[in-house]
This record gives C-alpha cells, sequence and structure tokens, in this order.
C-alpha cells in the first residue's frame, strides 16, 4: 500500500479534501500568457535599479517602516494603519485567520477570487458563498443578509476577479451600514487602478467604518507580482492582529524598494494604465461585435461566461495560442501585450463559429 493511499501523518479532512491554489498555466513561446493578470510592461528601469542596489546576506525590514511611511503619506493616515505583506492575498490570509476559526463564517461574493476558499478552509472557517447578480456584480443586500452570530469577517472584490465589475460608492456606503460594527469587512482593490470614477475607492471609507481594511497590491498596475508585495489600510488593532498571525519576513528588502521606486514614478505607470484600459475597451468591443455576451470589465482582463462549454472553449484558445484561465463557469482572459490583441480576436472568432452556445 502506498503512502499515498494509507498516509502515516493525520492531515485535516477539509484540507485534504481542499484543492492547492493554482496560477494561470504557462505559455510555450510561440502563444500568449493571459492566463495570470500580470502587467505585459517590463520592469520600470529605476525598479530594476532599485532591486539592484538590495542586499541578500541580511534580513529584510520587518516593519517595512520606509515603504509604509510613504503609504501612509499618500493615504492620508498614520503608518500603524499600514500593514505590509507578501502580496495582499497574504494579508487577507492573515485577516481571516486573525478573526475566525472552526464554527465561524467568512461571507462572499461567488464567482469571486478563488483563493478565498482556500483561505477560509485554511483557517479553519465555513465559507458562505453568496451568487453574484446575474451581471455578474456583487448581490451586496443578500450579503449583508447572510450575516448570523457566526459571521466573523465578509470579503468584498471590486474590481471582482474574475467578472471585472465594480461595487459602487453608494452601494459600499448603503452595505457597511447594515453589516455590524463587529463583523470585519475586507475591501479587496487589487485592481482598483484600473477602474472607472464610479468604483467605490475604500481608503476615502475607513474614517467612517472602523471595522473595514482595504486591501492594494503592486503586482497589478506595477508590475511587480514576481516580487509579492502588497498592503492593507485600516484600524491599528486589526492590523497587529494579521501581524500576529503573518510568517515573519517574508516581505523582501527587494519587494520594498522595488515598491519605493515604483511609487516615486507614478506618471510612467499612468501611461502604461491608459495603454492598458483602451486595449481592454478594444477588445470588449470586439468581442461583443462577435457575439459574446461581455461584462464591462474594470479590471486588466475580461471574463467569458462560457457556462458549460468552458473547457472546451478553454482548450481551443489554448490551441490557438491564447493560455488563458478557465475558472468552472466561465473564462478570464488578461489584457497583454499589443501582439496578442489580433490572435485572441480571431480565436475568440473560431470559438464563436464552434460552440456558438459558449458565447450566449
Amino acid at each position: 500500500m502506498t503512502t499515498a493511499e494509507n498516509p502515516p501523518v493525520r492531515i485535516r479532512p477539509e484540507i485534504a479534501a481542499t484543492q492547492p491554489y493554482r496560477q494561470g498555466r504557462q505559455a510555450a513561446p510561440d502563444a500568449f500568457k493571459l492566463s495570470s493578470n500580470e502587467s505585459p510592461f517590463a520592469p520600470h528601469p529605476a525598479v530594476t535599479a532599485a532591486i539592484a542596489e538590495a542586499t541578500i546576506n541580511r534580513y529584510p525590514d520587518a516593519s517595512a517602516q520606509a515603504l509604509r511611511d510613504v503609504l501612509a503619506a499618500r493615504h492620508g493616515v498614520s503608518s500603524d494603519m499600514v500593514h505590509v505583506g507578501a502580496g495582499s492575498v497574504s494579508i487577507l490570509s492573515q485577516l481571516i485567520q486573525a478573526v475566525a476559526g472552526p464554527g465561524d463564517e467568512v461571507i462572499y461574493s461567488w464567482r469571486s477570487f478563488e483563493a478565498y476558499p482556500g483561505l477560509v478552509t485554511v483557517a479553519g472557517a465555513n465559507s458562505v458563498q453568496v451568487p453574484s447578480l446575474t451581471d455578474h456584480r456583487h448581490d451586496l443586500p443578500a450579503m449583508a443578509a447572510a450575516v448570523t452570530e457566526r459571521t466573523r469577517a465578509i470579503i468584498v472584490c471590486s474590481p471582482n476577479n474574475p467578472t471585472g465589475t465594480i461595487v459602487t460608492e453608494d452601494e459600499f456606503t448603503a452595505f457597511m451600514a447594515e453589516v455590524p460594527r463587529s463583523v470585519l469587512v475586507m475591501f479587496d482593490e487589487a485592481y482598483i487602478e484600473f477602474a472607472g470614477p464610479d468604483a467605490a475607492r475604500g481608503p476615502a471609507l475607513l474614517a467612517e467604518h472602523p471595522n473595514l481594511v482595504v486591501l492594494k497590491t503592486f503586482s497589478k498596475a506595477y508590475g511587480l507580482a514576481g516580487l509579492r508585495i502588497g498592503y492593507g489600510l485600516g484600524a491599528p488593532y486589526i492590523l497587529d492582529a494579521a501581524r500576529a498571525t503573518a510568517i515573519p519576513l517574508s516581505v523582501t528588502e527587494q519587494g520594498q524598494r522595488a515598491a519605493l521606486a515604483a511609487l516615486a514614478h507614478e506618471d510612467d505607470y499612468r501611461q502604461q494604465l491608459d495603454e492598458i484600459i483602451a486595449r481592454r475597451e478594444q477588445i470588449t468591443d470586439a468581442l461583443i461585435a462577435q457575439g459574446w455576451k461581455v461584462p464591462r470589465s474594470h479590471g486588466n482582463f475580461v471574463w467569458l461566461p462560457t457556462g458549460d462549454f468552458t473547457t472546451a472553449a478553454a482548450e481551443l484558445f489554448m490551441e490557438r495560442g491564447i493560455v488563458a484561465r478557465a475558472l468552472g463557469e466561465g473564462i478570464r482572459i488578461s489584457i497583454g501585450e499589443a501582439e496578442s490583441v489580433d490572435t485572441l480576436l480571431k480565436a475568440a472568432a473560431e470559438v464563436v463559429a464552434k460552440l456558438p452556445s459558449a458565447a450566449q
């Protein structure tokens, strides 16, 4: 009998039954990897220079104080209201573990970020998935109504990954008025830099809502995905609890230096963001013209609700050189380099021709 069939170490049953997080598939040299919402741009020269100056024989500043000071000034808060982590998802994990345990509940919309269920399971808590509306947006009234005495946290993702839809300020304000202050609300803004003016901005709402933590990242808009650095904004006692669950020294000096360099060159990144947004709109318009029912995205990706045809459609995209992310009932396609657009749209047109029901 193999170890896999009769393992000597007792794994928690819910962990054994949970699939590990799987990142987007890699691409062959002649294909475009549009499966991970990465930036298609090369690192900024200032970022490259900052990384080169970092040391690796010494531990990094565990508090990321220099970066926290800059971020605090940027958002008009004190530095103890800023917590830096190895990507915003790591802070999500820390917060969930800080407030939720066995028997507790964490509410989030579904479909949303595919890491949420696993993070809740690892904490020993239970997921409460509230179905999205037919237009792929969060059903915030239903999420508020799902709160029980066991609810410890709620995750709101705007722009939502993978559908690209947003929560407006009025919607979020009404939602927060319904949520008890004893329940932590995590507002995941990983893609906010790609959103239009109608999207709620979490930092502006912190003063009104002491149970709110806003999560942000340098992975998307700033192209630092490989350095794993993000941050949270919120009440110091909540962030201290997150720090207590964090893996020590997990934010590298390279990541901290790169983030500081990126923040010092905002104008250059704004040009990149504008290019991605324009390309996203070009692709969305073309997909709609082909017959796809695509929600208007506010992220650096588009969502194709392919339903039962998801696997077949994803394979056809792959055969035509587009590595996309198949997620259950749909396919998420990142906005990549300009050279990928023609290949993507030709593949999408072929999917409609061969699998017309996939676009309906």
